[in-house]
């Protein structure tokens, strides 16, 4: 057998049929397949340790030299009279779970009911919604190819790295005329990590992968917590926007003076059922929350604006084809930013919910319960069936003092704080 030379590969003809094989004279194992098409290839032939034949095409003829292709046998060749199967680990690397194929198995898990909270509840449709923009916008295109048993700490600090930078940033068409700016930011970038530690400890509790988590220990920012809330002049500047408004958005005027009034979620009120609305007992019975079922106090204030709103259907708030309920995301920040308060959200509006309710006088563990913040006992969660009449009255005369600002009535809030202090004292 002669060497393998340019010349003599070149000269090579394609058989008729079946492979043509021709064998380096100098390296054992090492040779190349020439098929019917044309198509060369460099190839080893090895015994694994229990004597079976293997056969690997390791590169194309022509992206490599003969000289290259023979320095690159002679490792593999070596990796397998050592005991290794060169084979064996190329199809194992091509069939292993890839990082993306990991989260589309954990999205469809969740999807199903399938993945828990740390309240040990399934993941809510809008959770599992914001968890597959961050696998497709900023996961996937990263690392997505990866073979999630390898990914390292290294690996996701690098994506982290590279999300902060700002270089996932687009702007994504979602539907017809939707469309979806992704930023990325340190902020992101943390949030994608932690999502990431969470389907890997998903993943390895069902044996999908193993080892220590490569999440932990990835340096990521973090962010300070939120204080923005509204002042009194703000609310005043709002309540306007959201009088001139009334007509042309009534159903986004309605769901910000809600959330403004009861510092729920706006998830929680756009999403409200009116068989979760108890008015004998002031209240609303959510079932589905941030922290499962929930039993909210509510003032007059909030009972009055839902008893002139229309009834069609289960949503207090429905979607146009009346088979869901409303987002209004955008139509909530419009009114917002109509106002002047660009730098604020719903979200906002319930931290100064809870201010609104410190300034009264109500300490931690009442505001909690106004806020719906997960309950610990066992007799709360189970066995209290309607609200503490001091918590509806907390909650009346939080949202009482809210519709004030919003109406600009500043001597209404006086004359509550005054009948307040007089109660006390009483």
């Amino acid at each position: 057998m002669a060497k393998l030379t340019k010349r003599l590969i070149d000269a090579l003809r394609p058989p008729e049929s079946g492979d043509l094989f021709v064998w380096d004279g100098e390296l054992k194992g090492f040779g190349v397949r020439v098929k019917p098409s044309g198509a060369g290839a460099y190839i080893i032939q090895y015994r694994t340790p229990i004597w079976r034949t293997r056969r690997l095409a390791f590169a194309k003829v022509g992206t490599i030299t003969p000289e290259e292709a023979r320095a690159r046998a002679r490792r593999l060749l070596a990796d397998a009279a050592e005991g290794g199967d060169p084979s064996a680990e190329r199809h194992e690397a091509r069939s292993a779970l890839t990082v993306a194929e990991l989260c589309d198995q954990y999205l469809e898990a969740a999807r199903a009911g399938l993945v828990l909270t740390r309240f040990r509840k399934p993941k809510r449709a809008s959770t599992i919604a914001i968890d597959e923009g961050r696998v497709a916008r900023h996961i996937a295109p990263l690392i997505g190819k990866k073979v999630a048993s390898k990914i390292t700490r290294a690996d996701l600090q690098r994506m982290a790295d590279a999300i902060a930078a700002g270089k996932t940033a687009a702007t994504i068409r979602t539907k017809m005329r939707g469309v979806a700016r992704v930023e990325g930011g340190a902020g992101t970038a943390a949030r994608v990590v932690e999502l990431i530690g969470g389907i890997w400890s998903w993943a390895e509790k069902r044996g999908l992968v193993e080892g220590a988590n490569p999440a932990r220990g990835v340096e990521t920012h973090r962010g300070d917590a939120k204080d923005r809330i509204l002042t009194a002049e703000e609310l005043a500047r709002l309540g306007v926007v959201l009088r001139e408004q009334e007509a042309v958005r009534p159903a986004p005027v309605a769901a910000l003076r809600i959330i403004a009034l009861t510092g729920a979620r706006r998830e929680e009120i756009c999403s409200l059922r009116w068989n979760e609305i108890d008015a004998a007992n002031s209240c609303l019975r959510l079932q589905e929350t941030k922290t499962g079922r929930s039993m909210r106090p509510i003032g007059r204030a909030v009972l009055d604006l839902l008893a002139t709103l229309p009834r069609a259907g289960d949503f207090v708030f429905p979607n146009r084809t009346g088979d869901g309920h409303a987002d209004m995301k955008k139509a909530l920040a419009d009114l917002f930013d109509a106002a002047g308060l660009k730098d604020t959200r719903s979200h906002d509006l319930r931290r100064t919910f809870a201010s609104v309710a410190a300034d009264e006088g109500y300490g931690d563990a009442t505001i909690g319960e106004l806020l719906g913040h997960a309950r610990r006992g066992v007799t709360a969660r189970h066995y209290i069936r309607r609200p503490d009449a001091a918590l509806v009255a907390a909650a009346d005369r939080v949202s009482a003092c809210i519709s004030a600002m919003l109406d600009g009535r500043e001597a209404e809030i006086v004359e509550l704080r005054r009948k307040a202090t007089g109660n006390e004292h009483g």
